[in-house]
């Protein structure tokens, strides 16, 4: 089912399910995502950083498989493309490009979690 994720394909869809293990382990999405290195590490207190706080932790091999996939959608989709388009506007193109990995991330969470059908509408909504 992960191969309909637009950017997923079969050596994708494997890595991520053989690299996650049991997905039930995670308490949500943000719990999965954080493990596949798809969000920022931050430490601040009173709005002043106070360190880099484990930016290792997690699993470096969906953290490549997500960005190889983000790569791959933002030429397969055009929804994709857009939300990537909006985000390198708003920032740069690696932290947009890290924003759709994240995304990607989610969708293959509920995708494993529940066996839902991928739904390009309730991503890019």
């Amino acid at each position: 089912m992960l191969k309909t994720v637009p950017g997923i394909g079969d050596i994708l869809a494997q890595t991520v399910l053989l690299e996650s293990g049991n997905i039930k382990r995670f308490k949500g999405p943000g719990n999965f995502a954080s493990y596949s290195r798809c969000v920022d590490s931050r430490r601040e207190s009173n709005g002043k950083k106070k360190g880099e706080n484990n930016r290792k932790n997690g699993n470096k091999y969906l953290a490549w498989a997500f960005i190889e996939a983000a790569n791959f959608s933002i030429r397969r989709s055009e929804k994709a493309k857009a939300f990537y388009q909006r985000k390198a506007k708003e920032t740069n193109i690696i932290l947009a490009r890290k924003a759709l990995a994240h995304k990607l991330a989610r969708a293959c969470y509920w995708i494993m979690r529940n066996g839902v059908a991928y739904d390009e509408k309730r991503l890019f909504a």
